[in-house]
């Protein structure tokens, strides 16, 4: 990605575009991309795309009345109007009590230490098209592996700049490396599928492709010939590359829109326990090289590092300037929005602090139960935390895997549930939520 980004004036001419017009605040942001993308599929290229896209979005306030609009042509012409459509949209919108700009003393002052987000290395379509072909020919060389579902190699860059009428400025760029395989594995006329893939903020970081072929056609192998099982209440463990699915439930249960609107089967346990004492769960916007690490959060508020849950106490809500005003409170540094509409909540880099061993001893511990290493349709009761997915795994005894499962739900209310968690200490950074596996010692289980 080159360091050509929008003139340094356009945003700030923005606002004051949007000013003169009759705004009584606005902000401004630019997202400039570069990307390219490389698909293989039995050692051949499949497709290549490339993009390259500058963006403007403008949200504008008049009185507790806002509107946000956005576009992808900088032209003069467009951005002029851009600025008559934001305006004439904020004076017809309704009245938001609580919509306006983040308090001025909650902005974030300087940028953080280097957060080392950003590697200026660029692949070129043939180098990513050998790294997806390496991984595929790996995967496919794994024994019982009978079929590609191709593999896939990308790089992408980014840079992300806010400007606000009441005096912020700041900006950020990242990079992201990704390469993938998935394959088919057949025994006696049965399939099943495996992948693995992996995202990093540097070249350096990304594990080699033939590695990362190996353990998707480990994993297609060994989930041959699945069994049903009866129905049961058994333990249940959570393999870390699955285990944040149970606990992002937790993350839209604190979030302030969900609070303020009462919609929250967690809306009365502020500084309460919500995991088992002993239990950390951390937000830390400044990992180096975390795929969610920023220096300022979507509105330009102030980040910091925060023990969510602390010994298990449910410690803060994750809030925005509209939902902390909703409540009464301050915002967190949750911000999180794209170039149009109003701003959401998100955490940053997110992990559950780890316990001891790995995945083995936590099986020995259960004895018997079931391993889950995939899930698909979850269903969330939100006000009251009744929940339950579609899972595949492997049904363990005497602390072994004994063989595949499939065509199982898993059920229960998560209340219970966060309440009974253990971890294990084979916690890994893959991505900007990461979670150790995760035993649950009596669960419901729906098979046959």
């Amino acid at each position: 990605m080159s360091d050509k980004t929008p003139s340094p004036d356009i945003l700030n001419d923005l606002i004051s575009a949007a000013l003169k017009a009759g705004a009584d605040a606005a902000e401004a942001v630019s997202a400039h991309r570069a990307s390219l993308s490389v698909g293989v599929r039995n050692g051949a290229l499949e497709d290549v795309e490339r993009e390259e896209a500058r963006d403007l979005g403008l949200r504008v306030f008049i009185g507790r009345r806002q509107a946000t609009v956005s576009a992808s042509d900088l032209s003069d012409a467009t951005r002029a109007r851009l600025v008559e459509r934001a305006v004439a949209m904020a004076k017809l919108a309704p009245e938001d009590p609580y919509a306006s700009l983040a308090p001025q003393d909650r902005l974030a002052a300087a940028p953080h230490a280097d957060l080392d987000l950003y590697d200026p290395a660029e692949c070129s379509a043939e180098a990513l098209e050998a790294a997806a072909a390496e991984a595929e020919a790996a995967a496919l060389a794994v024994s019982g592996v009978s079929k590609s579902e191709g593999g896939h190699a990308s790089w992408s860059a980014s840079e992300w700049r806010l400007v606000t009428s009441h005096g912020f400025d700041g900006r950020h760029r990242g990079s992201a490396f990704s390469l993938g395989v998935g394959v088919i594995a057949e025994k006696d006329g049965a399939m099943e599928r495996g992948g693995e893939s992996r995202t990093v903020r540097h070249l350096s970081d990304l594990p080699d492709a033939a590695s990362i072929g190996l353990k998707a056609g480990e994993r297609a192998v060994a989930r041959v010939g699945p069994r049903k099982i009866a129905s049961i209440t058994a333990p249940v463990i959570f393999e870390n590359r699955v285990a944040t699915q149970v606990l992002s439930p937790l993350m839209g249960a604190i979030s302030g829109p969900s609070i303020a609107r009462g919609s929250s089967f967690l809306k009365d346990k502020l500084n309460q326990s919500v995991l088992p004492t002993g239990v950390d769960l951390i937000d830390d916007p400044f990992r180096p090289r975390g795929l969610g690490s920023t220096p300022f959060d979507d509105e330009g508020v102030a980040v910091e590092r925060r023990e969510i849950v602390r010994d298990g106490v449910l410690t803060t809500w994750l809030l925005n300037t509209a939902s902390a005003a909703q409540l009464g409170l301050q915002t967190t540094g949750h911000a999180s929005r794209g170039l149009a509409g109003p701003s959401g909540v998100s955490t940053h880099n997110l992990h559950l602090a780890p316990g001891e061993g790995d995945l083995e001893a936590l099986m020995a511990q259960a004895r018997t139960g079931l391993l889950i290493t995939s899930m698909f349709g979850p269903s969330l009761n939100g006000n009251t935390g009744d929940w339950s997915a579609g899972v595949s795994g492997f049904w363990f005894e005497n602390g072994q895997r004994a063989y595949p499962v499939s065509e199982v739900t898993v059920a229960g209310n998560l209340i219970d549930l966060y309440a009974r968690l253990q971890r294990a200490g084979d916690l890994e950074f893959r991505g900007s939520f990461n979670s150790p596996s995760l035993l649950f010692d009596k669960v419901a289980i729906a098979g046959k």
